[in-house]
Parts: C-alpha cells; sequence; structure tokens
C-alpha cells in the first residue's frame, strides 16, 4: 500500500512516521536511520552543547541520507536561550523544524519564509488552533499515554486527536501510546495524517546512545511501570517509575517546589539514567506504550512491521 497524506506530501517522506525529539537521545544514527527508512528522522539542538555542536550533527546526519530530516527544538520553562541553536538550523538549511514545550512563536516568526517546514507539539485544542495562526505547517497531538513532557490535562490520544482534527485544517500528527500497526492505523482513523512516535524508537539498535538498562526497562514494562512526575510545577511528563521518580513525587507530595525539584529533574540525572544505566539515580523518560514493546529491532525493521501491521488489518476489512 501507498500511504500518501498531506504529512508525507509535505515532508517529502514515503511514510507518515515521524521521530520525537528524545532528549539526549536523538542524534545523527538514529535520525539517519528514520529518514533513510522513509520516515522523519530528528536531532535534538538543545540537548547539545553549542550551535556549532548542532552544525556538525546536522552535517553527520547528511553524511548518512539524502532523505529529509527535522531538528527538534525542545524550549521549556526552565531551558536555556535557543536563538543561537536556531540560527545554525535556518543557515544549515535544514528540511524541518519542530518546537516542543514552550511557546512557538518566536521559532515561527523566525523561520517564516525560509522554506523550512514547521511541526508544533499541541496538547489541546487551543494550543493546535494557536500554532496554526502563528503559521505552523502542522501540529502533533500528544495524549496523556506518551513519554516526557504532557499537557496539564489528562486527555488521552484517542479523545484528543479527533477533536484537534476537527477544528483546525493544518495536518495533525497523532503522538502517545503509538507503537504498531494496530495503534498507526488507529491514528489515521481518528482522522490523523501521521504518527509520531518517541518510546518506540529507543528500543531500537539505531538509539545508540540510550544504555542498554535504559532498553531492558522499557521491555519489562507493564501497565503500572510508569509515572507522571512535575505536575506540581505545571510541566507534567511521563517517566518510568523507580525508585528515583518514588523521590521526585515525595518531594511533589510535601509541595518542595522547584528549587527542592531542581536536581531531582535536571538533564543530569536523565542522563545518569538513560546513559550510563544508573536505574535508581536518575530518570528515563517512557510512555504508556512501553507495555507494547517486545523487542529492539532495526529501526528499517520497526517501520517495516508496522506498515505490514497495517496492511494485513486493511485487507481483512476488504
Amino acid at each position: 500500500m501507498k500511504w500518501n497524506t498531506r504529512v508525507t506530501e509535505l515532508l517529502s517522506i514515503q511514510y507518515p512516521i515521524i521521530q520525537g525529539g528524545l532528549a539526549y537521545l536523538a542524534y545523527s544514527e538514529l535520525a539517519a536511520a528514520v529518514s533513510n527508512a522513509g520516515g522523519l528522522g530528528q536531532i535534538t539542538a538543545m540537548s547539545l552543547k553549542t550551535p556549532e555542536d548542532l552544525r556538525d550533527e546536522i552535517h553527520k546526519v547528511r553524511k548518512l541520507t539524502n532523505n529529509p530530516f527535522g531538528v527538534n527544538f525542545a524550549i521549556g520553562q526552565h531551558g536555556r536561550p535557543y536563538e543561537h541553536m536556531l540560527e545554525v538550523a535556518i543557515e544549515e538549511k535544514v528540511p524541518v523544524i519542530s518546537i516542543t514545550g514552550g511557546n512557538p512563536k518566536g521559532i515561527l516568526d523566525k523561520v517564516r519564509g525560509t522554506g523550512i517546514k514547521t511541526l508544533v507539539l499541541v496538547a489541546a485544542k487551543r494550543q493546535a488552533k494557536k500554532a496554526e495562526s502563528l503559521g505552523a505547517d502542522a501540529v502533533m497531538v500528544v495524549g496523556q499515554e506518551g513519554g516526557g513532557h504532557l499537557g496539564r490535562s489528562d486527555l488521552g490520544t484517542f479523545v484528543l486527536t479527533p477533536e484537534v482534527v476537527d477544528h483546525v485544517s493544518i495536518p495533525v500528527i497523532a503522538s502517545g501510546g503509538i507503537v504498531d500497526g494496530r495503534s498507526f492505523l488507529a491514528a489515521l482513523s481518528l482522522g490523523a495524517e501521521g504518527i509520531e512516535m518517541g518510546t518506540r524508537f529507543i528500543a531500537t539498535k539505531e538509539c545508540v546512545h540510550a544504555h542498554p538498562q535504559y532498553k531492558k526497562d522499557i521491555l519489562a514494562a507493564d501497565e503500572n511501570s510508569t509515572v507522571v512526575i512535575k505536575r506540581s510545577i505545571g510541566a507534567p511528563a511521563r517517566a518510568l517509575k523507580n525508585a528515583w521518580t518514588e523521590k521526585i513525587l515525595k518531594i511533589e507530595e510535601e509541595n518542595g517546589g522547584y528549587e527542592a525539584l531542581k536536581d531531582y529533574i535536571s538533564g543530569e540525572a536523565n542522563k545518569r539514567y538513560i546513559h550510563h544505566g544508573e536505574m535508581d539515580n536518575g530518570f528515563g523518560w517512557a510512555g504508556q506504550s512501553a507495555i507494547r514493546i517486545h523487542d529492539i529491532p532495526t529501526v528499517e525493521q520497526l517501520i517495516h512491521s508496522i506498515l505490514s501491521e497495517a496492511e494485513e488489518i486493511v485487507s481483512k476489512w476488504r
């Protein structure tokens, strides 16, 4: 089957499958593998130390693939300035820029007129309509099933996706709880024209920066293996449950605030787990979909299996 949608046309990709920004994990090896397999791979700008590091990573991707790729800008409440990083992405004429975790206006204004396609992650209908009014080319809608940072409501992907589809005219990409052909096809049935996956791409061979322990813990997940942290500071995010996240939740229960939490929710604490496997001395993001992940394929094998399963389902309906 051909999976042509407005998303594949917009991004000039073969399949409407997008790899999430994945802080401290989405670098050239993974991004190029996804793009080479027909999806849209991304590198994570704000996990890099300097603008020149970003430029080097962009050059690495271009050596590994001739296909379109994206650069993700995670602009959060306590994030550092992104302007110099953005200048590099624009200078390098990257095909796609995605924006997560903050007000996209500054980036959308800077990118306008460059020919770079823009994707904005949203977690509410209001945010989607605002992103469209600001000039975003498409929105990625994340439900509460997702890993990493989420919306402040408890709406799931299954409800939020069609609600956004009905209220914007630009393409909608579904995110959260999507790992296989069944969930891919479900997203399209809800009116989405593509999917974004984060947790599923961590458990692949080309996600080389993810420690084996982190991948092992994703594969071992059950329905009780994730927890939402940082609700108390207005930035809810889903992570694998462990001793470290229990400490975070304890601080939140005691109304500790950001100052009490900052060392526990820092990038360094994140990296101790995901890079070094220190599972009780840090935390790792993961969505509820981890329960549906049972292997560590190559990216090409993963995308092929998603499409094959979806095609098999469609064939049964005919």
